[in-house]
């Protein structure tokens, strides 16, 4: 099979782990890195042995050497660096969240589309083992007809991340960790949400500290999401149904999940790996291959819907504040 060969554009905090993922994949390798300063840039590649640095992110999109390029900058820079490989005629795997407002997300889909390049929103949760077996368990009937989702999120420290208080950055906890449990519920329910509300309590300057979300999916089944920068207890997702419940902690990097049947008995579901970023870099490598050029489970409906979604309840925050 020939190499998928990786362009890290950025060297935020994330990469290290994401460059382990490649490297523990079949058919992926990191070519070069780049940043804004390319002393960083030097550094990274150095700590990371990785070839080439450059210190402008068009110097990495014109690298002839690069299949796909991964952007990993702050949230507001995800729209133009997208754009930047797009244009170049990259293919591109931009971290969540995909763009701040749907206009952005609709142009960078539209542009892919012209240049014949594979784009994809990263969303590791849904393509790990644990992931897929719960879907399997669902499908089987395991629980019963599933009823109702609850996703917690906490975070108690985001100090580390200096734009997490600009709304204008895409800092906030709806933007930071929002996609997470809202593309996990409609990839295990392999159902669209159909309606969501949604309140959130703000910090100095107008960032989201927590939110709280309710869903309708199709089928009369509800969803329920709680993320909290102010909270520390633990982060699970549970799905409950007729028959039993199963419980996943830390569900979108996790190893491990508990099916609770309702005459009391347990099951473990085990599987994983050291890096939980392995698993969606086999898919975007397989999706290169096979000449994809839209992904068949992080499709651009979802992508675009939740970046809709997302973007509605800022908007309906930010005039609930200036009523007040």
């Amino acid at each position: 099979m020939k190499k998928i060969r990786y362009g890290i554009l950025s060297t935020a905090q994330i990469v290290p782990r994401f460059v382990e993922g490649i490297r523990k994949s079949a058919d992926g390798e990191v070519v070069a890195i780049a940043s804004r300063n390319l002393e960083n840039a030097v550094d990274m590649a150095e700590e990371l042995t990785i070839s080439k640095a450059y210190g402008t992110y068009k110097e990495l999109c014109e690298d002839d050497e690069i299949d796909i390029i991964y952007v990993a900058t702050y949230n507001k820079g995800h729209y133009e660096a997208a754009k930047l490989a797009l244009t170049h005629k990259k293919h591109v795997l931009v971290e969540k969240p995909f763009t701040l407002n749907v206009e952005e997300a609709e142009e960078l889909f539209t542009l892919a589309e012209k240049n014949a390049c594979f784009l994809m929103e990263a969303q590791k949760s849904v393509f790990l083992p644990i992931s897929l077996q719960v879907k399997k368990v669902i499908q089987q009937n395991k629980i019963g007809k599933v009823h109702w989702l609850q996703s917690v999120t906490t975070y108690p420290s985001v100090e580390h991340i200096a734009w997490f208080h600009s709304l204008d950055a895409g800092g906030g906890a709806l933007h930071g960790s929002g996609s997470y449990p809202l593309q996990y519920m409609q990839f295990i329910l392999g159902k669209p949400i159909e309606e969501c509300q949604g309140n959130a309590t703000k910090m100095d300057g107008g960032t989201d500290d927590q939110v709280n979300l309710t869903l309708k999916f199709a089928d009369q089944v509800l969803g329920s999401i709680f993320i909290s920068v102010k909270l520390d207890i633990p982060s699970k997702l549970t799905i409950y149904g007729e028959k039993g419940r199963i419980e996943i902690p830390n569900f979108w990097k996790t190893k491990q999940a508990t099916i609770y049947y309702e005459d009391g008995s347990e099951e473990r579901l085990t599987g994983g790996s050291d890096s939980e970023f392995v698993f969606e870099i086999e898919h975007v490598n397989n999706c290169l291959q096979n000449q994809l050029r839209e992904s068949p489970v992080m499709t651009r409906k979802m992508t675009i819907e939740t970046v809709r979604l997302v973007e509605g309840f800022y908007n309906k925050w930010k005039k609930e504040e200036d009523k007040a």
